[in-house]
C-alpha cells in the first residue's frame, strides 16, 4: 500500500503524468468489474464514514485514505467529475471489526470484496481459558459469526467440505453440512439476493450438526486453506472465512500444547499470518463483530453479531 501511496503522491505533483484513471484494481488488486472501476470522491467519502462508524475515526492506513488520494488525482487529471456517482456507492462499502482470541481483525470491503485486513494483537481474557481444545465444529461456528451474512460461494463450499471430511473422516453424505454448502454455492448465483443461503444459515450450529468432530490441527487448517483457495476466483482466502477461522483455531491449540507444532513451510490463511494466539487452550472460540452501527446510505449493512456460546461440557 505504501508503494501506491508514494506513486500517487508523485503524480499529485503533476496530474498530467496520469495516463488513465486510477482504478480499484490499481490500488487494491480488486477483481472483476470492481477492478476496472475508477475511484471516485463519493466512494472515498462513504469509506471514511464507514471507518468512523466502526472504528471511531478514519484509519491512517485504511482504505479511505488510499481511496481519497486516488479520487483526488482522478478529479485533478480530469478523468472523473468531483460529484460523479458510481456503482460502488450503489453496492456499498463496509468496515468490520472482528475479535478472535488474541487478535482484533479490521476488514474493509468495497462492493462486497475485502480490500484491506489489518491484524492487531489483543489481551486474552483469563475467564476464557479452559481445558478443552478448539474443534473443527467450533471453528466453523466462528466463521458463521465472522462472515455469517455473506452468501455461500464455491470457495466456502470447498472449504466446508474439506473441514467436514477432516472432522468425520468420511466423504459428504446427503443432508450433511458439506452437502448443504455445496448445494447453496450452486444455487445462490441463480436466486435473488434476499433468497441466497448465507454462511450463518449453514454453519451456525456446526458443533451440533457435525456427525463427528475433532481437535483442529495445523494439517487440518492447511488442507482447508488449500480447498478454499482452489475455489476462490482470486486464489486467495477470504478474511474471516472458514480457512481463517480454522487457522486461528489451530494456532490456539498449538500454543496450548494440544497438537503438534506447524512445520516451517506450513501455509497459513490470510489474515492470520502474524496473529498472536492464546498461550493456553480456551473453551469459547468466539469471534464477535463490534462497533457495527446502522450504516449510512450507500454503506453495506454489517453482518449481525450473535455471540457464540461456550460449548457445554
Amino acid at each position: 500500500m505504501a508503494t501506491e501511496r508514494e506513486q500517487m503522491s508523485k503524480m499529485n505533483e503533476d496530474a498530467s503524468l496520469l495516463q488513465k484513471p486510477i482504478t480499484y484494481g490499481n490500488i487494491f488488486g480488486a477483481v472483476g468489474k470492481l477492478g476496472s472501476d475508477s475511484v471516485l470522491p463519493e466512494d472515498a467519502a462513504l469509506m471514511q464514514s464507514a471507518e468512523a462508524r466502526t472504528f471511531g475515526q478514519t484509519q491512517k492506513d485504511g482504505a479511505a485514505s488510499v481511496m481519497q488520494a486516488a479520487a483526488e488525482l482522478n478529479v485533478k487529471a480530469g478523468f472523473v467529475e468531483k460529484d460523479a456517482h458510481s456503482q460502488v456507492a450503489e453496492k456499498g462499502v463496509m468496515a468490520q471489526e472482528i475479535l478472535v482470541p488474541g487478535a482484533e481483525i479490521d476488514v474493509e470491503y468495497i462492493a462486497g470484496q475485502p480490500v484491506i485486513a489489518n491484524v492487531k494483537p489483543t489481551p486474552v481474557d483469563p475467564f476464557l481459558v479452559a481445558q478443552d481444545a478448539v474443534t473443527i465444529g467450533d471453528a466453523l461456528e466462528a466463521a458463521a459469526v465472522g462472515s455469517g451474512q455473506r452468501p455461500v460461494e464455491d470457495s466456502d463450499a470447498r472449504a466446508i467440505q474439506s473441514a467436514v471430511a477432516r472432522a468425520t473422516g468420511a466423504p459428504p453424505t446427503a443432508g450433511s453440512l458439506a452437502a448443504a454448502a455445496m448445494s447453496a454455492a450452486e444455487l445462490n448465483p441463480r436466486v435473488p439476493n434476499a433468497d441466497k443461503t448465507t454462511l450463518a444459515d449453514i454453519l451456525m450450529d456446526a458443533t451440533i450438526d457435525l456427525e463427528a468432530d475433532k481437535t483442529v490441527t495445523q494439517e487440518d487448517a492447511a488442507k482447508v486453506l488449500d480447498a478454499e483457495m482452489r475455489g476462490s476466483p482470486t486464489g486467495e482466502p477470504l478474511p474471516g472465512g472458514v480457512a481463517a477461522a480454522m487457522q486461528a483455531a489451530a494456532d490456539i491449540n498449538e500454543r496450548a500444547g494440544l497438537i503438534e507444532p506447524a512445520s516451517g513451510d506450513h501455509p497459513r490463511a490470510f489474515p492470520f499470518e502474524d496473529t498472536p494466539v492464546l498461550p493456553q487452550e480456551q473453551d469459547a472460540f468466539t469471534p464477535e463483530i463490534e462497533n457495527t452501527p446502522k450504516p449510512a446510505s450507500g454503506e453495506e449493512k454489517a453482518p449481525s453479531s450473535p455471540t457464540l456460546a461456550s460449548r457445554e461440557k
